[in-house]
C-alpha cells in the first residue's frame, strides 16, 4: 500500500492509530489536525494533500506503478476506509470499486464522501463525441476583419458536439441549454460569411465569439466568459435573462444578434437525462476541470473539519493558481504547434485536453485501459502515422508491466512498420512511478516534466 507523505501522523500519539483518536490532535501553532482519510487514486490524493497541508493525513491505496482506473482493491480496504473520516473519489462506473465502497460507507458509516465529479455534470464529454459540423475555417489571410458580412451563424453544445441553435436572417431557431446553478454551459460558434467561408475563431485568430447581457435584461443571472472560439455561461442565480452574441475582431464588435435575443436560463440542477449516458471519466487530466474538482474537495473537507476550513480554502486557492499556470502552458503549446494531430499508443485518456486545446491524439483503442488492439486498429493507426508523416509516437508508461525498461507493444509495432523513429511518454497522472515519487512529483510535476514536453515534441511545438 502506498501511504501518505504524512503517514507519520498515524504512528504518533504513543503508537495509537490516528483513526482511533477522538476529536482532533493539537498542533504546536494552536491549530488542529483532523482525523485522516483516503483518496481513490493518485491525482485525487495529490490534490487532497495539497489542500489539507498538515491538517489531515490522506492515503492513496493504489500501489505505485499502477492506475486507479480498472484497479482491484484489497479485501480489507473498505474496512480501513471505514475507520477514517473522509473518502475522496469519482462517482463514475470506470471506478466501480470506489463507487461500491462509497455506497456501502454511505449506508453503514459516518465517513464523509467527497465526489470530485459533483460539479462537472455539464462539463462531461460523451465517450464518442460526434461533432456534427465539419466545415473547415478558411485561412486568416483571406479576411479583412474590418469588412465582414455574416451570412450564417450556428451554435454547438461543447459537451456533446451537437448543434443547438442557428441564426437565420434576423432571428434564431433553437435555444441555449439550461445552465445549472454554480456550474456552466459552454457553446461553440461557427460563422460563415457571404462568400461561404468559415471564419477562423480563437484567441489567436482574427475573430472571436463573445456574448453580453443586453440593456434592460436581468443582471446577475449568468457570468459570461469568452474563450475565443466558444462562450462559457456560468450560472449565478436561478432565473432567466437575455443574451446577445457578438463577433469580435481587433477588440471591436463587428456583428451581433441584437435583433433577436436568446434566453439563458439558470436552474437548480439539470435533469439526469441532460448529462451524457456514457461519458469519458478522464476529467482529472484537464487543468481547468481540475480547478473545479479542487474546489469541490476543499469545500467537502471544510464541512468535515470546519476548524480548518480557512486553511483548506487558502491552500486550494494557492494550488488553483498553479493549475492556471499549467492551463496557460497548454494554451501556449497549442498556439506554437505546427501539427494538430499526434499518435498516442495507449487508451483514449486525453479527450478533455484535446477538446480544450484543439488538437487530436489518435489512439488505437477507446477509454478502457484493458482494451486490446485489433488488427484493424493497428492497420488504421499505421495509416494515420504514414498519412501525417508522424515522427514521434506518444505512449503511457503505465500501460506496460515494466515501464522503466519497456514500452507498450503498440509502440514497437508502429516503429517497425512506419517511418516514425522516436517515442516519448505522456501521463494523465492517474498513478505515479517509483522514480517520480522519489522526486516528490505530484500532478503538476507530471504535467510539466513529462506530458507537456512530450506533447510539444509530438506536435512540433518545441
Amino acid at each position: 500500500m502506498t501511504l501518505s507523505r504524512r503517514s507519520f501522523l498515524r504512528s504518533g500519539a504513543g503508537g495509537v492509530g490516528l483513526a482511533t483518536l477522538a476529536g482532533c490532535l493539537s498542533e504546536p501553532d494552536g491549530g488542529t489536525t483532523a482525523e485522516g482519510g483516503y483518496a481513490a487514486f493518485f491525482a485525487l490524493w495529490d490534490w487532497t494533500e495539497e489542500i489539507t497541508g498538515d491538517r489531515m493525513a490522506i492515503e492513496n491505496p493504489v500501489t505505485t506503478g499502477e492506475m486507479g482506473h480498472g484497479w482491484e482493491p484489497p479485501a480489507d480496504l473498505q474496512r480501513e476506509i471505514a475507520d477514517t473520516e473522509v473518502f475522496v473519489y469519482l462517482d463514475t462506473p470506470e471506478f466501480a470499486w470506489a463507487q461500491d465502497i462509497a455506497a456501502d460507507l454511505e449506508t453503514d458509516t459516518d465517513v464523509a464522501l467527497i465526489d470530485g465529479m459533483d460539479r462537472l455534470q455539464n462539463e462531461l464529454l460523451p465517450i464518442d463525441r460526434a461533432v456534427e459540423d465539419d466545415r473547415v475555417p478558411a485561412d486568416a489571410e483571406a479576411f479583412d476583419s474590418t469588412d465582414v458580412t455574416v451570412d450564417a451563424f450556428d451554435l454547438y453544445d461543447r459537451q456533446t458536439g451537437g448543434e443547438i441553435t442557428y441564426w437565420h436572417g434576423d432571428h434564431w431557431h433553437g435555444g441555449l441549454p439550461d445552465i445549472p446553478l454554480d456550474s456552466s454551459v459552454a457553446v461553440e460558434g461557427v460563422f460563415e460569411d457571404d462568400e461561404g467561408r468559415v471564419l477562423p475563431l480563437g484567441e489567436n485568430e482574427p475573430f472571436q465569439i463573445d456574448a453580453r447581457i443586453p440593456d434592460l435584461a436581468e443582471e446577475g443571472v449568468v457570468e459570461i466568459e469568452s474563450e475565443g472560439d466558444s462562450v462559457v455561461f456560468h450560472g449565478l442565480e436561478v432565473d432567466t435573462t437575455r443574451v446577445v452574441f457578438e463577433l469580435v475582431a481587433d477588440g471591436e464588435v463587428v456583428w451581433d444578434t441584437s435583433n433577436d435575443n436568446l434566453s439563458a436560463t439558470v436552474v437548480e440542477e439539470l435533469d439526469e437525462d441532460d448529462a451524457p449516458e456514457f461519458y469519458d471519466p478522464h476529467v482529472w487530466a484537464d487543468p481547468v476541470l481540475a480547478q473545479t474538482i479542487v474546489e469541490t474537495i476543499a469545500d467537502g473537507l471544510a464541512a468535515v473539519d470546519p476548524d480548518n476550513a480557512a486553511v483548506y480554502e487558502d491552500n486550494a486557492a494557492d494550488y488553483t493558481e498553479r493549475l492556471t499556470e499549467v492551463d496557460q502552458q497548454l494554451q501556449d503549446l497549442a498556439a506554437d504547434a505546427s501539427r494538430d494531430l499526434a499518435v498516442f499508443a495507449g487508451h483514449d485518456s486525453f479527450q478533455y485536453i484535446e477538446h480544450r486545446y484543439d488538437f487530436e491524439l489518435h489512439t488505437p483503442v477507446g477509454i478502457s485501459p484493458d482494451a486490446a488492439e485489433t488488427e484493424a486498429d493497428i492497420a488504421e493507426t499505421i495509416e494515420v502515422v504514414e498519412e501525417h508523416d508522424i515522427d514521434t509516437i506518444l505512449y503511457d508508461p503505465f500501460e506496460t508491466p515494466n515501464p522503466d525498461e519497456d514500452v507498450p507493444q503498440m509502440v514497437e509495432l508502429l516503429l517497425e512498420n512506419t517511418d516514425a523513429d522516436d517515442y516519448v511518454p505522456i501521463t494523465p497522472a492517474e498513478g505515479t512511478m517509483e522514480s517520480w515519487s522519489e522526486q516528490g512529483w505530484g500532478w503538476i510535476e507530471q504535467m510539466e516534466e513529462v506530458t507537456i514536453p512530450s506533447l510539444r515534441q509530438a506536435l512540433d511545438a518545441a
